[in-house]
């Protein structure tokens, strides 16, 4: 593992493919970091963004391409990597979203942040970066 190292939530992905701003962060800092995705939030990102590009008109097939190209540069983890910790995630985000415990049981387990815009994971004990500020992190 590189020096820094964050948990990806599947909005991240979405927006790293349907942006730049985020898709940039995820290719400048790939060598310096390392990016964990649950293959269960890449699941979900790989969902939701073909429902977003038809919405839009968009080309799926080829959001779907950029999709996989920018997972290649993170760490897809099993189920198995984090499954001890997923009673704990799903109590602690049970008033949340308790749907989103691969990616706080994920967190727990390796020890490092989250990368989301989800409010729902702020307040569950691990630390919560947004794009908007995941450069600090990242740079320090």
């Amino acid at each position: 593992m590189s020096g820094k190292a964050l948990v990806i939530d599947a909005n991240i992905l979405i927006r790293s493919v349907l942006g730049t701003r985020t898709r940039a962060l995820l290719e400048h800092y790939c060598e310096r970091a390392t990016f964990f995705v649950p293959a269960s939030a890449l699941g979900e990102a790989e969902e939701h963004l073909a429902e977003l590009v038809a919405k839009r008109g968009g080309d799926i097939a080829l959001a779907t391409k950029l999709l996989r190209t920018l997972a290649a540069l993170t760490e897809v983890l099993q189920e198995e990597t984090y499954v001890e910790h997923r009673q704990e995630a799903i109590e602690l985000l049970a008033r949340r979203d308790p749907e989103d415990w691969p990616v706080l049981a994920a967190a727990l387990a390796i020890g490092c942040p989250i990368w989301s815009e989800d409010n729902d994971f702020f307040g569950c004990g691990v630390a919560v970066w947004t794009s908007d500020r995941v450069e600090r992190y990242l740079k320090s």
